[in-house]
């Protein structure tokens, strides 16, 4: 059992261990019984003498799991916080940390904490520890028994250089805010002409270029692949269709009323859990996809290598426009209206004719309604039913869905070929829920559809 620490307390790790080269940094909390999911994460800032992150590699968190130097690795996103032990571990080689690094601070945040309401009220036996890499043995301890009644973020604790050792603080330091505003604290925001004044020192760790312009730190969660695809393959199971092969596609509509959904991350999440359909679908994995406004266009396909910041780089300046109350590049390029006949039918020809293929296809078409052409939707639907494609409509957090609402009693098609559901917020949808309900008709229409021979 090593020291135990209070709030304020220092602890003077190079004298107490003066042999140690490796420490591990071990964070843990559980959460109280309410019923609520709740994803904390673990972050590390290694700051300069300026008390700046020198180089965004130095910001160690779910998306950077180890510093530009080596010397500090994070053990991964835990998001669930159950079982006993540390939660998330940080692990230090202090030999190799770059000697421009003077502080290093270990912060906690809940995720979207603001957003759901969740403060650290609900979080209980948070601790913060310091152990022997090596040997396992614990040296110091700081338990977090202070009263957090609103903040969504704390400061545990720091590690600081001081005449040339290492010593730790228990910080303890509650916040009501969010992992960006830590991010905006410390990261690197250098003037043009500063620079100019400063002389250039070289670091053969830490570099500039001669005119720096520090870009954004990404903080958006990422998307567990694997476990994703492991939830499409229960559910392909369940359906009795694991062994089948399809071509996958996805339509997003990028009209105007669906600004807030891009700028909020929600349709980048919703691609994030499109992938693993396609990695576990397609004979290739790959994920076609369009975006539609008054216009359409088709834009590059998604795999699982290119599906981080997809939104981001197809659509333009998504959430810097949302903040300037502006219109994405993208959103600008093909219109504010809602037009769907033409991608429908644009979907038809790069399946049927440009690409034509024995393989059924399987279209995802997610839009916030706003129809208008509903003659034109019922024409091409009922066109595209004697094609081997299945489309599946979402539709996310809007209304005047229309004939959309209508596809599973629409006429005039010589099989059902369409369904649809809609979903207020797809944060609060599961994802076992929503590949239940996405490939939720598709097995009835297969074999509808090779009753009809348009499947083989």
């Amino acid at each position: 059992m090593g020291i135990q620490l209070i709030k304020g307390d220092r602890f003077n790790l190079s004298k107490e261990a003066p042999d140690l080269k490796k420490v591990s940094i071990g964070l843990g909390w559980e959460m109280s019984n309410t019923g609520r999911s709740y994803d904390i994460d673990a972050s590390v800032f290694m700051l300069n003498k300026d008390g700046r992150v020198p180089d965004e590699k130095y910001f160690v968190f779910y998306n950077n799991l180890k510093s530009l130097d080596g010397s500090l690795t994070h053990s991964g996103d835990n998001k669930t916080g159950q079982g006993e032990g540390d939660d998330e571990t940080i692990h230090i080689e202090l030999t190799q940390v770059n000697s421009a690094i003077q502080e290093i601070v270990f912060v906690v945040t809940i995720h979207e904490g603001q957003e759901k309401n969740q403060n650290f009220s609900q979080i209980k036996n948070a601790f913060i520890k310091l152990s022997n890499q090596e040997t396992g043995s614990e040296l110091a301890r700081y338990d977090l028994k202070e009263a957090f009644s609103q903040e969504t973020a704390l400061e545990f604790g720091r590690l600081y250089k001081k005449d040339g050792g290492w010593r730790f603080q228990a910080v303890g330091q509650g916040y009501n805010a969010g992992l960006q505003t830590f991010v905006d604290k410390y990261n690197v925001e250098t003037k043009e002409e500063e620079e100019k004044q400063k002389p250039k020192v070289e670091s053969p760790l830490i570099t500039h270029d001669q005119n720096p312009k520090p870009q954004p730190i990404d903080i958006t969660k990422r998307a567990d692949i694997n476990l994703l695809k492991t939830k499409v393959d229960i559910v392909l199971k369940k359906k009795d269709i694991d062994n089948v092969v399809a071509r996958v596609a996805l339509v997003l509509d990028i009209s105007g009323s669906m600004m807030r959904q891009y700028g909020s991350g929600a349709v980048q999440a919703f691609l994030e859990r499109i992938v693993p359909v396609a990695s576990r679908l397609d004979d290739d994995g790959t994920l076609d996809v369009w975006f539609f406004g008054s216009k359409f266009k088709r834009t590059e396909s998604v795999r699982e290598a290119n599906v981080d910041g997809y939104i981001q780089k197809e659509c333009g300046g998504m959430k810097k426009a949302l903040l300037l109350f502006k219109m994405p590049s993208l959103m600008l390029e093909l219109g504010g209206g809602n037009n769907e006949p033409p991608v429908i039918r644009d979907v038809i020809k790069k399946y049927t004719q440009e690409k034509p293929s024995k393989l059924p296809t399987f279209v995802v078409f997610l839009s916030d309604g706003g129809v208008i052409d509903e003659q034109g939707i019922k024409k091409a639907m009922v066109d595209a039913a004697k094609y081997p494609i299945f489309w599946q409509f979402v539709g996310l957090a809007g209304s005047s869905y229309g004939i959309l609402e209508r596809l599973d009693t629409m006429s005039g098609r010589s099989v059902d070929n369409a369904d649809f559901f809609h979903v207020d917020d797809l944060g609060k949808i599961t994802d076992e829920q929503l590949y239940e309900r996405l490939l939720n008709e598709f097995p009835s229409w297969l074999k509808a559809a090779k009753m009809k021979r348009i499947l083989n």
